[in-house]
């Protein structure tokens, strides 16, 4: 029984132990969609075990969001597969951790998306960056902060990787206090984007593909896909699951 407490760690992870390692990867997260705030406690608490597990506190640990998976929706929704890519993005607070985001190479039948190239790909440029220290990007951008702006909301960025890059999809969703999202217009304003819409006159939130398969749209010129965020903390679909 492979979900026996334990039963994964002790058959899998312990005898590995009196091997020296340089770093691990962490694909997985699917079967704790539905409690991922959870999941944030969950994963930090694993990455620190298996650090003072093989006594190396700095261990590096690359994480594989989840890919996009089941059918689209027509209109902005809850979902518990973003709060779980956000529970995963969570971990980056500890340090020597990276994330490689998976949600345009996903497949909205497949759980277990056969693009893995990508995926590696990905891996190796944080790996290359992060641990080897070689001068490249390795992250596509990253939200840093927002500001309301005349019936709009600017949203500024890290690691825009020589430039921002806006493709054709709807992926951006915009609330007013009535926390009603609609789907937004975006456009590129040097290394932020604006997000607005007409019918939503004075806004207070935006969120970015936030969905189980979202439209992934928002790139830097590296070619790295955005990370799904929002600037909201209002409560979702899993809030009530904080402990295991």
């Amino acid at each position: 029984m492979q979900n026996a407490p334990a039963r994964l760690y002790n058959g899998m992870i312990a005898p590995l132990l009196p091997f020296p390692v340089r770093g691990a990867i962490w694909y997985q997260g699917e079967s704790n969609a539905g409690r991922a705030h959870q999941y944030r406690k969950l994963l930090p608490l694993l990455i620190r075990d298996w650090r003072a597990a093989w006594s190396q506190p700095s261990l590096a640990f690359g994480i594989v969001q989840l890919a996009n998976f089941y059918a689209r929706k027509p209109q902005p929704a809850e979902s518990s597969w973003a709060e779980l890519r956000e529970a995963q993005n969570m971990a980056l607070r500890l340090p020597h951790t990276g994330l490689a985001v998976a949600i345009d190479i996903g497949d909205a039948s497949d759980i277990h998306p056969r693009n893995k190239q990508d995926v590696g790909a990905r891996l190796a440029a944080w790996a290359l960056a992060r641990v080897y220290r070689v001068k490249m990007e390795y992250s596509g951008p990253s939200y840093r902060g927002m500001k309301i702006d005349d019936g709009s909301i600017l949203l500024h960025f890290a690691h825009v990787g020589g430039g921002l890059v806006l493709k054709e999809g709807q992926a951006f969703a915009i609330a007013g206090e009535d926390r009603r999202f609609v789907w937004a217009n975006a456009r590129v304003e040097g290394e932020r984007v604006r997000v607005w819409s007409p019918a939503v006159p004075r806004p207070v939130a935006v969120r970015y593909a936030w969905a189980d398969n979202p439209d992934a749209v928002l790139f830097n010129a590296a070619g790295f896909p955005a990370s799904p965020f929002r600037t909201d903390d209002w409560p979702g679909l899993t809030v009530g699951n904080l402990t295991p």
